[in-house]
């Protein structure tokens, strides 16, 4: 509600009927002045004046020449589509001669999408002006009373993505991500939670580089969430903020619909992302790292075409000069050694098999010990003068520097027209430092993934930044595939893809089957259990058929049939995440249309015999649905199934018994999983 120059947030939450008053409700929301505030009491609001007595944080703060000023945002106008769907808010501060618009659109889902954005109206060059802007935020939002918790989701490399539920006090949050990518922080994914009504807000900052979110409250129990980017070095007064997205749901169920359904629009409306199927990965990293040839590559394709792998991926170490993780990179170019011949040979095997051909690449990064480095040393992020500190044995190419981006999407450009490569896993595995103009980084690599999903429309690319430390919303389109996590133990995974599921729909995640013992975390974990986590995801696998035992690859293959049967349900429709008493169930269920397929799994030893029934989610209570447990059930626990025939011929249950009788399932060992199939039954 504008009042001024003012725009207050009057609400919310729930909608309201169309006919509301909003004169009334502002009225209603209204408080008087307490003893320890000016006589006209400050309102925050969503572009808040400290001229007022507003005591909390600012949207955007400004040097002129050299000093610090405070913005004077004069001459309010709102607009709004034709649909209402979008509103812009629009000031000027003739001191600064800059224009401001903050933008609202109710987005798919209904998401709102929210950015600032700050226009040069002077007829001077900025740098004339002497106009820097020091900070600015992409969000600024007055939280509503009531959300007085949040949860965010922090971890580490091969720990990701790990909830921890916090309360918003005086003493205020903030995570920050800090070395030129999205990071393990936690800060750009939070949810809050009303604790009275059980109602969420969920909020996401789709910004590739670093970002600082913090939350402030003040002694009148105002609180504020703020979401912002590092504004560059350059401090110009004319630039986009990232967007930010806030959407409020009745409780945690719906607010995950709401990101799936906008995340799935943000992947269709892309002019260059046609429909596909999410083929069945073989990854080659974990069968195999650095020790390979073109010979035992193409021992490894049977062996995966054998299992029903639909593409074959290449991992690390094709190129010129990579036998291990120190040289090479930047050499975009298949080791001679390695393939005399080139990449032709192996694709034209693994396309004979009935498969396509996935390559991985690392294309921000440069080894020392490179061909690339030896022509060009200071392409790579430096000071001069100083030593030039690696990590992970590499440096980071300067994208700032426009030649360095040239050459790199020539290579990858070049790589993708000779080869016949269906996919592309792009890696980042090391932070940028030093640092350089973090916007003018991201934004080239978003004008090169815009350009080859638009020159080779057919090969589908993947974000992973050691596992989950690159993934956003605003990626979705050039990316179409995430690596949640580098840890494929099954057990870290179930917590992984359930938190990283309340925000993307499954078939943006990759879930790959690893070996046994896990080459992370050391634990041994049975094929049927890895398989069925498996399955909840994009599936893959990433270790080496040769080294299994017969019955270990009747069962992964068993499971690869049972995720392509069930596919297009995982991939389209609602996703919930289902409860339990035993803190060590997790299940997790997908309903479309007439069917639905469910995930239960037990983690670790249960302190009863007989379990809790698991309580199913998301069907109609009216509805009759014939149940199954399709096999290969656990090897252990399938002797405690009451009757096995029954299961195999199907239950017939009510959709509301289902959900509030359920179903008694063996889960007293642990690393049991089952998987449950659901058809309505006309």
């Amino acid at each position: 509600m504008a009042r001024g120059d003012a725009l207050a947030l009057l609400h919310l939450g729930a909608r309201l009927p169309n006919d509301e008053d909003l004169v009334a409700l502002a009225a209603a929301a209204a408080r008087g002045r307490h003893e320890n505030q000016p006589d006209v009491p400050p309102t925050g609001g969503l572009l808040p004046d400290p001229r007022t007595g507003w005591r909390g944080p600012l949207l955007a703060e400004f040097d002129l020449h050299g000093q610090p000023v405070t913005p004077r945002w004069r001459e309010l106008t709102l607009q709004t589509t034709p649909d209402r769907r979008t509103i812009w808010a629009d000031w000027k501060d003739e001191a600064l001669e800059t224009h401001l618009r903050i933008s609202w659109t109710m987005d798919a889902g209904d998401v709102i999408r929210t950015r600032a954005q700050f226009i040069d109206t002077g007829p001077r060059a900025i740098d004339e002006r002497g106009v820097v802007t020091t900070r600015c935020a992409s969000l600024l939002l007055p939280l509503p009373r009531g959300f007085g918790h949040v949860t965010h989701f922090a971890g580490r490399w091969a720990d990701d993505m790990r909830a921890e539920r916090l309360p918003v006090t005086r003493a205020g949050l903030s995570w920050a991500s800090r070395g030129g990518k999205s990071g393990f922080a936690g800060g750009d994914w939070l949810a809050f939670d009303d604790a009275e009504t059980g109602a969420q807000l969920g909020f996401h900052i789709a910004a590739t580089g670093d970002h600082e979110v913090r939350i402030e409250r003040n002694d009148d129990g105002d609180a504020v969430l703020v979401a912002e980017t590092p504004v560059g070095v350059e401090g110009r007064s004319i630039f986009d903020t990232p967007e930010a997205l806030i959407v409020w749901a009745p409780d945690a169920a719906t607010l995950t619909r709401a990101f799936h359904t906008h995340a799935r629009a943000r992947l269709a409306r892309h002019p260059h992302n046609p429909p596909r199927e999410r083929r069945v990965h073989f990854n080659t990293w974990e069968a195999c790292t650095f020790d390979f040839d073109e010979a035992r590559l193409m021992r490894l394709a049977e062996d995966a075409a054998m299992l029903g792998a639909e593409r074959f991926v290449l991992d690390d170490g094709w190129f010129k000069g990579r036998s291990s993780d120190r040289a090479g990179l930047g050499d975009w170019v298949p080791d001679p050694v390695r393939f005399p011949n080139g990449l032709g040979p192996l694709i034209a095997h693994v396309k004979a098999l009935g498969m396509d051909f996935g390559l991985w690449v690392e294309p921000e990064m440069v080894s020392p010990d490179s061909d690339l480095y030896r022509a060009h040393p200071d392409w790579c992020l430096h000071e001069p003068g100083l030593p030039r500190p690696t990590e992970r044995n590499q440096l980071v190419l300067d994208f700032t520097r426009p030649e360095v981006g040239d050459h790199i999407q020539a290579c990858i450009a070049r790589l993708l027209r000779e080869n016949d490569i269906a996919y592309l896993k792009w890696d980042h595995n090391r932070r940028l430092f030093p640092l350089p103009a973090l916007g003018t980084h991201s934004g080239r690599l978003d004008m090169m993934w815009y350009q080859l999903r638009a020159d080779f429309p057919d090969t589908m690319i993947e974000s992973c930044s050691s596992g989950g430390g690159r993934i956003d919303m605003g990626l979705l389109g050039r990316i179409e595939r995430f690596w949640p996590s580098d840890n494929n133990d099954a057990i870290e995974r179930i917590r992984i893809m359930r938190e990283w599921s309340r925000f993307m729909p499954l078939e943006v995640l990759g879930s790959h089957v690893g070996p046994s013992p896990n080459p992370i975390t050391g634990r041994r974990l049975a094929m049927d259990f890895r398989a069925k986590v498996a399955v909840f995801g994009h599936m893959g696998v990433e270790a080496d058929p040769a080294r299994m035992t017969d019955k270990e690859r009747e069962s992964l293959a068993a499971h690869i049939a049972l995720y392509k049967q069930w596919r297009s349900v995982l991939h389209a429709g609602d996703l919930h995440h289902l409860a339990h008493p035993d803190p060590n169930v997790t299940g997790m269920m997908v309903t479309h249309e007439d069917k639905a397929l469910a995930l239960v799994a037990q983690t670790a030893f249960s302190p009863v015999f007989d379990a809790a029934p698991v309580r199913l989610a998301g069907l109609d209570p009216q509805a009759r649905y014939r149940v199954t447990l399709p096999e290969p059930w656990p090897p252990r626990a399938r002797h405690y199934l009451g009757d096995p025939d029954a299961w195999r011929a199907g239950l017939v249950l009510s959709g509301a018994a289902l959900m509030t009788h359920g179903l008694a399932l063996p889960l007293t060992h642990p690393e049991t999983a089952w998987i449950i199939a659901l058809e309505t039954i006309a």
